[in-house]
């Protein structure tokens, strides 16, 4: 009887490189840090008021769903209750979001955006979309959907 070999499967691209053989440039975290600090370069040298990316990613999702409680916020934007605590201190600070009380459970306090923070996250949404445009703009239109399509999956 003859003995089948079975064949490895390559789980990076292949790259000529011998199978077996770590190549940092090859991995697809590495490739994503770059494309981060890429797009972290462009965030922050184009956004507006200041606003960090996580601050923003508030601002836009309280816009999005309304006054909602601080834990439900930083779930909807994956931020664990002490990270979202101090992004919503800042923005409160700044006059961005304000405390109110949860119609949904008056024992609870809902965050809200202000009409300040509402005026400055619609400019800051409109400069976003620009940097979303410029992360992206590299790559051709088809290629541009199927990287959010994958990152998508991947999240």
């Amino acid at each position: 009887m003859r003995t089948l070999r079975r064949e490895k499967l390559k789980v990076v691209a292949d790259t000529g490189v011998p199978e077996g053989r770590y190549v940092l440039d090859d991995q697809a975290g590495f490739l994503m840090r770059i494309a981060m600090q890429r797009h972290t370069s462009i965030f922050t040298s184009r956004m507006i008021a200041g606003l960090t990316q996580t601050q923003f990613a508030a601002l836009a999702k309280l816009r999005e769903v309304g006054p909602c409680s601080q834990n439900y916020l930083g779930r909807l934007i994956y931020l664990d209750a002490t990270t979202i605590k101090g992004v919503v201190d800042r923005l409160h600070l700044r006059g961005f979001v304000t405390a109110l009380n949860d119609p949904k459970d008056r024992r609870r306090r809902a965050v809200a955006l202000t009409d300040r923070g509402r005026q400055v996250t619609e400019a800051a949404m409109v400069v976003a979309a620009d940097i979303t445009a410029a992360t992206l703009g590299p790559l051709t239109a088809e290629e541009q959907r199927q990287i959010t399509k994958l990152l998508r999956k991947l999240g």
